[in-house]
């Protein structure tokens, strides 16, 4: 019987095990250098937990299950409930504040398609105990440094804007079902003219008033540039809308001036048709989209003041953000920027004839244990075969062992790339070049 994997899912073999494992090591490495720890949490946690911070719906996006047990459990769809599980365990004992970061294996049950598989890897950012707009400059510069070390430097920007904000916009507006207001401006990119106006008119907001906002998101096109921001921000102002909506603008406006220091400025616009559609953002949220011309989700995340409280902990303010590993890869492969497979062979040991393979296997031994990648042949095969397999593994050089050489205690060593070639003496073979 064939078997093939699951739909939704995907096998990976070398070389592109390796270019993903490659594209993991970068970014665990630039999450280190930015201060974050490494967490880790299960990959299968009690259905209930997804349920108290995304409600009785998301029963219907995980992969859920009863065990031997018979208790309600789910593959994990994300860490942040975990995360805050164990924070929330923990709260008296962590020192603030806390910045802790994942890679791991998550799984959603979702149709899917491009860009979107019910098996993915996702990196989150989180950073808790920092109440300010620092928190979020923090984990935009981190996550700028992890898709830059990735390979995406130059091809994303971020869009930021404020539920509460957003919230009063629409009030002011005339939208008296926030919820079905906050659902048309999330899908607003994606919908015709037409369609984005029937929304806010179901949203409650008169059809005139609805073409007065619709004009107004308009004009922000792409997201409005830092630059441009006091004078956007000023027109907003001058609607009057309530207080909430003003601190908006103000958390908004103190957190663009801090991305000029962070290095970010260049790629950050307010957009205020972000919005998320997870309902436990208390503030700030943003998006990272590509700049070519799909215009690509790359991340999503925002400000969570609330959820630790949900599971019991104190209440602690809280930012995060989550890289899926399955749109970035779709963005480095179509910029030719998706890492190499597995990396190159340092040394690849020949043998004339099957005679030295002892002595292959010792010297490629003292070579691992002097940190150098090395390899040999295990099939018997002749040393043309050998040097073609040598050259298939990118080996930067050949050590070849004979009789003549051996008889004088040296090894042949050759240069893979240019060819050249000389003797050297057999003790200085297995030391690093």
């Amino acid at each position: 019987m064939p078997f093939a994997p699951l739909r939704g899912f995907r096998d990976y073999v070398p070389p592109e095990a390796g270019a993903r494992s490659e594209l993991m090591r970068r970014m665990r490495a630039s999450a280190r250098r930015c201060g974050f720890s490494e967490l880790e949490t299960p990959s299968v946690e009690p259905l209930d937990l997804y349920k108290v911070k995304s409600g009785e719906e998301i029963a219907r996006e995980v992969w859920a299950f009863q065990d031997k047990g018979g208790r309600e459990v789910a593959l994990a769809p994300e860490t942040t409930p975990s995360l805050a599980r164990i924070y929330a365990e923990r709260a008296k004992s962590e020192p603030l504040p806390v910045k802790w970061f994942t890679v791991q294996k998550l799984w959603r049950y979702e149709e899917p398609q491009a860009g979107r598989t019910r098996e993915f890897s996702q990196l989150n950012f989180d950073i808790l105990g920092v109440g300010g707009v620092e928190a979020e400059v923090e984990t935009l510069a981190s996550a700028a440094l992890a898709l830059d070390e990735a390979g995406a430097f130059g091809l994303y920007a971020f869009r930021i804007n404020d539920r509460p904000l957003a919230e009063g916009l629409g009030r002011h507006f005339g939208a008296s079902d926030v919820a079905a207001y906050f659902r048309t401006v999330d899908r607003y990119r994606k919908s015709s003219e037409k369609e984005f106006l029937a929304g806010l008119e179901t949203a409650g907001i008169a059809a005139d008033r609805a073409g007065e906002l619709a004009a107004l998101f308009g004009s922000v096109g792409a997201g409005v540039l830092p630059a441009d921001l006091p004078a956007f921000f000023d027109r907003i102002e001058a609607l009057g809308l309530e207080e909430e909506a003003r601190a908006g603008v103000a958390r908004i406006r103190a957190l663009m001036r801090l991305c000029e220091p962070a290095g970010i400025a260049d790629r950050v616009a307010f957009d205020p048709t972000v919005v998320r559609g997870l309902a436990y953002y208390t503030s700030t949220v943003f998006e990272a989209y590509a700049k070519d011309a799909s215009l690509r989700a790359l991340f999503g995340g925002g400000r969570y003041d609330r959820l630790i409280e949900l599971f019991g902990g104190p209440a602690t303010p809280a930012c995060g953000l989550a890289i899926g590993d399955q749109t970035l890869e779709i963005l480095l492969k179509e910029h030719g920027r998706w890492p190499e497979g597995e990396p190159a062979l340092d040394t690849y040991v020949v043998t004339v004839s099957t005679e030295f393979l002892p002595d292959a296997i010792r010297l490629v031994r003292e070579l691992r244990q002097a940190g150098v990648s090395a390899d040999t042949d295990l099939l018997g095969r002749s040393m043309s075969r050998q040097l073609k397999e040598a050259a298939r593994q990118r080996a930067r050089r050949a050590l070849i062992l004979g009789p003549q050489e051996a008889s004088r205690g040296a090894v042949v060593e050759r240069d893979l790339a240019t060819g050249g070639q000389r003797e050297i003496p057999r003790d200085e073979a297995a030391r690093p070049a």
